[in-house]
């Protein structure tokens, strides 16, 4: 159901496109999948995919697909447990592309669950630099972990912290900071029934607020020269040119980077930015006449720079997007030696002040193990947290005294004289990275048996084996007497 009074604001501000906006409220929603590149490149995936599929404009390995006219369902095909995609609304990979990240860099989402765009983010890192993906929330840190796992990043650590605690530890730090803001949902009011039962004026202005706190720590961390993405899925002023707009006055050396906009895109409104609630903007309502009204002028420059997504004007829910970049110069002397000096020492991989350290005996047997079964060199930081075994990016920083609930990639347990490998492992794998890999047909029976935790007859050496759907790696397995016996996680295991 839609809030009135969420009317009552929308028909002020749109106008004649008022009734257009509201019939597409009225309409299903559209579903949509982002190919991962370090899984499967974008022309195999058209090539082999069971789906009906149409590009999503603003991200190229986006894609629109439809449930009546795809047989079987993304969310139950190996592909999916492959982490081949992740099922992602059109309008939330749009944010990520402005990043413009890369490999090497050192980058924070700072209000990361579920993962869609942590996962889009490491896409672009390829593995290389450090990515660091932060939830203030519990429950959905450890969905955010879930989903870096089965998408295959490697060089991602995951934090369950307060941005104010992270500003603290990381000033200036990171090259590009992604702050996907908790909002009051407006966008996703078509797709989740809850979003506009649980909406009010009173939580706009709450949320508007958490928004700029967020903000002025996201300020803080980001490096001179380093850019700032904020997205929401609202349309309130508010939380959209409101918040952005305050940022910039407060801190005079960020601003809006003029970035081409995408075919549907619509500019931000300036003379927006400062109104509240309904009853402020009817004493403002002839100064609008739709989204393509307004001048350049407004409470801060740039604001006409900001983008928003209208339902009416693409196929995506409604969304607004800021580009902002930190005036100074990229890396001086100063803040290269200050950020080195927060890295963990590189001589130190194996041991870690205030922690269990590798003994050489339990090194010797993940040496073992790689030298035995895996054909890449793993480089980094080596961790143990009790008996498990975590390999951090070369770049992370000293993260003692902060809830980490993923330090790195999960290596797996150092048992008694024996190693046994990570799912997590596994799925960062190709197949050429294994000494032994079986490929199962993603349409088959045999792969579903496997997720489902049974066992199959296999011939070869004893061993680990990498189990994978068409070339992705899905899990571990293990020969032994003809038998593949399943390492596929008891909790994951799917009843197709």
């Amino acid at each position: 159901m839609i809030p009135e009074k969420f009317k009552e604001r929308m028909k002020l501000l749109l106008g004649g496109e008022y009734e257009e906006f509201l019939e597409a409220l009225e309409q299903e929603r559209y579903q949509a999948l982002r190919v991962n590149p370090m899984k499967m490149d974008r022309e195999e995936f058209l090539r082999k995919a069971p789906f009906s599929l149409a590009p999503v404009p603003w991200e190229e390995n986006g894609f629109y697909y439809k449930k009546e006219e795809t047989p079987q369902q993304p969310g139950k095909h190996p592909w999916h447990e492959a982490g081949v995609y992740y099922i992602q609304e059109p309008s939330a990979m749009s944010a990520v592309p402005f990043l413009e990240a890369g490999p090497g860099e050192r980058i924070l989402d700072l209000c990361a669950a579920p993962g869609g765009k942590s996962t889009q983010i490491a896409a672009a890192m390829r593995g290389e630099g450090l990515l660091i993906c932060n939830e203030i929330h519990p429950a959905r840190a450890a969905i955010l972990s879930e989903n870096i796992e089965r998408m295959g990043v490697r060089n991602a650590l995951v934090l369950n912290e307060t941005p104010d605690r992270l500003a603290d530890r990381f000033p200036g730090f990171f090259d590009r900071i992604l702050v996907d803001a908790p909002c009051s949902g407006e966008g996703m009011f078509r797709k989740n029934e809850a979003a506009g039962e649980e909406w009010s004026p009173e939580n706009v202005q709450m949320c508007a607020e958490r928004q700029r706190e967020i903000l002025e720590y996201a300020y803080q961390m980001l490096r001179p020269g380093g850019r700032l993405c904020y997205s929401t899925c609202t349309f309130a002023p508010a939380e959209n040119e409101g918040s952005i707009g305050w940022l910039l006055k407060k801190h005079p050396d960020m601003h809006v980077l003029p970035v081409p906009m995408p075919e549907g895109f619509a500019p931000g409104h300036p003379e927006w930015a400062d109104m509240e609630e309904v009853e402020e903007m009817e004493e403002t309502a002839g100064q609008t006449s739709g989204p393509e009204a307004g001048s350049a002028s407004g409470p801060a420059p740039g604001l006409e720079h900001t983008m928003r997504l209208w339902p009416h004007r693409l196929r995506g829910e409604g969304h607004f997007v800021a580009v902002l970049e930190k005036a100074g110069e990229t890396g001086t002397k100063e803040q290269s030696a200050k950020q080195e000096a927060e890295k963990l020492p590189a001589k130190r991989t194996r041991r870690r002040d205030g922690e269990k350290g590798l003994g050489e005996k339990d090194y010797a047997e993940f040496s073992a193990f790689a030298q035995e079964n895996l054909r890449v060199q793993l480089s980094g930081i080596y961790l143990r947290f009790g008996e498990q075994l975590y390999l951090a990016p070369e770049e992370t920083p000293v993260l003692r005294g902060l809830k980490v609930l993923r330090p790195g990639l999960h290596l797996g347990t150092v048992k008694k004289n024996r190693f046994e490998p990570s799912h997590a492992l596994a799925l960062t794998l190709k197949p050429e990275d294994a000494a032994h890999a079986v490929s199962l047909d993603a349409e088959g029976r045999q792969v579903k048996d496997y997720l489902n935790g049974l066992t199959f007859p296999a011939e070869g050496e004893k061993g680990w084996y990498l189990i994978c759907a068409d070339g992705c790696s899905l899990g571990w397995g293990k020969l032994a007497g003809g038998i593949m016996k399943n390492h596929y996680p008891k909790g994951l295991r799917k009843n197709w």
